[in-house]
């Protein structure tokens, strides 16, 4: 193997394993992202199941007829 094959191979290889590190570093913060959205959905889907009052608490007679 030549000099310079050598030195072409070892620059691709770093070039790589930064490229891996940068991707790896990207996949951690969109997985952190991931988590802290699916933690905000449970919380809401908590609330929303939790909401046990009518939005309309007036009686039937109160309604205003639709052709109003």
């Amino acid at each position: 193997m030549t000099e310079d094959r050598f030195i072409d191979l070892e620059t691709r290889l770093a070039y790589q394993d930064e490229s891996i590190r940068s991707l790896s570093d990207t996949l951690a913060r969109q997985q952190k992202r991931i988590d802290q959205l699916e933690s905000l959905v449970r919380q809401l889907l908590d609330r929303v199941k939790s909401m046990n009052e009518p939005v309309y608490k007036g009686t039937p007679a109160d309604e205003i007829p639709p052709h109003y």
